[in-house]
């Protein structure tokens, strides 16, 4: 098993150039001990789910497994380690946190993990989860994060998932919004075997706002899964999902979306959307968008488009004197930059679009190193 503690100091920072994070690394599942938390700032607690059990009990107690019961969501080890984050009311970290989660090991790995998030009321948070693999043998992975964000609170969460092709990663993620509250997520897949994102929101007051984005470029025989499930349980909230997706040779896709608007949420504003761009006739997509309405004062549509690359617009490209195949990858680009155009932190906006600018130019097929560490 691949251990850490020989590692530089410099390993647990973040490798985007320009953006200076927080970071915490999870190693096969466990909290590190490298972590570089000493110097949070009042009001900003980030310990191991171990530690946070004994160490912040009250809070613990009072949110852990509770999203997960309300959702419905099948649990994977109550006593798995992973890492605990509580913002005090009214705070808010400057600088992003980042979770870097790292796979490594001599032999095949199955692994746990929990994570727990907690924002106060008016807290803010900012969240870049990195997952990667250090090793080249197969990893059967299964994490859980619950957030909960109290009245105000507001959090911005993007996940970049680049493991190997022999991984099998079980990812979910469980939000709870208060009143006024704000959810931005975004799933970035790069690489990976087999990926299951769950994604469950609930909108459980009044006045608050979910946005849910992702993109996934996928070649050879990767699969992907997204499964979003956005209750809205309270009046005057609003949800909006957009994933995109690119699959190239014999890769596979599957969007199941759906969303809940109970009797209670009256004046509900809610857009859903998945499209994908298929650049050869063995790649595969299976999409499902939904909506269950039982009120009836509401604004809600949903939408999907599975589609080769558009001729006309390609024929556009070759009359201004673009060659065949730049005009090509100025499409894919364009495609999926709608989605990535929606980071906020430049530099992290900047990094992805050179990473899947380098993907579509079979610059890089797979990586084992983090995300924002390649070099290829």
């Amino acid at each position: 098993m691949t251990e850490l503690e020989n590692i530089d100091d410099s390993y647990f920072e973040c490798k985007v150039n320009g953006l200076n994070t927080k970071c915490v690394t999870v190693n096969n599942g466990l909290f590190h001990p490298k972590n570089i938390t000493s110097d949070l700032p009042e009001g900003v607690h980030v310990c191991s789910m171990k530690e946070a059990r004994s160490r912040y009990s009250d809070i613990f107690e009072c949110h852990y497994d509770k999203v997960r019961r309300s959702s419905d969501v099948s649990e994977n080890n109550d006593a798995a380690d992973g890492v605990f984050i509580y913002l005090s009311a009214g705070v808010e970290l400057e600088q992003p946190l980042q979770i870097l989660n790292t796979l490594g090991s001599e032999t095949s790995f199955s692994g746990l993990q929990r994570n727990l998030v907690v924002l106060g009321k008016g807290a803010r948070l900012t969240m870049l989860v990195c997952d990667h693999t250090l090793s080249g043998v197969e990893f059967d992975i299964n994490n859980l994060t619950e957030c909960v964000l109290d009245d105000g609170a507001a959090l911005d969460y993007y996940e970049v998932q680049n493991q190997h092709a022999a991984t099998r990663f079980e990812n979910k993620l469980l939000v709870s919004e208060g009143r006024a509250s704000l959810l931005d997520a975004m799933m970035i897949t790069l690489y990976g075997g087999e990926i299951r994102n769950h994604i469950h929101v609930a909108l459980n007051k009044s006045d608050a706002d979910c946005n849910l984005r992702g993109v996934y470029i996928l070649d050879k025989k990767q699969k992907v899964y997204n499964f979003t499930y956005v209750d809205h349980r309270a009046p005057h909230c609003s949800s909006h999902e957009h994933f995109k997706g690119v699959l190239d040779d014999a890769a596979f896709a599957d969007f199941m979306g759906c969303v809940r608007v109970r009797p209670d949420a009256q004046k509900t504003d809610s857009y859903q959307a998945n499209n994908n761009l298929l650049l050869t006739p063995f790649a595969k997509v299976h999409t499902s968008p939904q909506l269950i309405i039982d009120a009836d004062d509401v604004k809600c549509s949903h939408g999907a488009t599975v589609g080769q690359m558009n001729e006309e617009a390609l024929f556009y490209l070759r009359s201004r004197g673009v060659g065949a195949d730049e005009a090509k990858l100025m499409m894919m680009f364009g495609f999926a930059h709608d989605i990535i155009g929606k980071i906020k932190l430049q530099p992290l906006r900047e990094e992805i679009d050179r990473l899947i600018d380098k993907r579509f130019r079979g610059e890089f097929s797979k990586c084992h190193n983090c995300t924002m560490n390649c070099n290829k």
